[in-house]
C-alpha cells in the first residue's frame, strides 16, 4: 500500500531483542504487531501517546510489556526505540 509507514529499529533495540528469552516476543511483534503500526501508528487501543517531556513517544501494549517508539509522518516511518516489562517501563 502507498500510505504505508515503514519500520525502523534502533540498534539498542535489535541488540536487546535478539536475547533468547525475546524470541517469542519478537515473532509476536513482527506478525502481529508492525502490519498494525504500517497501517496506522496513531490510533489503537493499545496505543498511548506519552505526555510531559516524552510528549513524541507513543507506547503499545503487548501484554506485559510495552513498546515504545516515535513517528515520521513526514517520510512515513516509525522506530522503534525500546521495549520494557511494564512494571519497570515507566521508571
Amino acid at each position: 500500500m502507498l500510505n504505508e509507514y515503514k519500520i525502523a529499529e534502533t540498534g539498542f533495540f535489535r541488540k536487546k531483542i535478539q536475547r533468547i528469552e525475546y524470541r517469542k516476543l519478537y515473532k509476536k511483534i513482527k506478525l502481529l504487531i508492525y502490519p498494525q503500526l504500517r497501517a496506522n501508528p496513531h490510533f489503537s487501543p493499545q496505543i498511548k501517546k506519552l505526555k510531559g517531556d516524552f510528549k513524541n513517544i507513543y507506547r503499545y501494549r503487548i501484554a506485559d510489556y510495552r513498546l515504545f517508539y516515535v513517528i515520521d509522518d513526514e517520510k512515513k516511518v516509525v522506530v522503534i526505540l525500546e521495549f520494557h516489562h511494564r512494571k519497570d517501563a515507566y521508571n
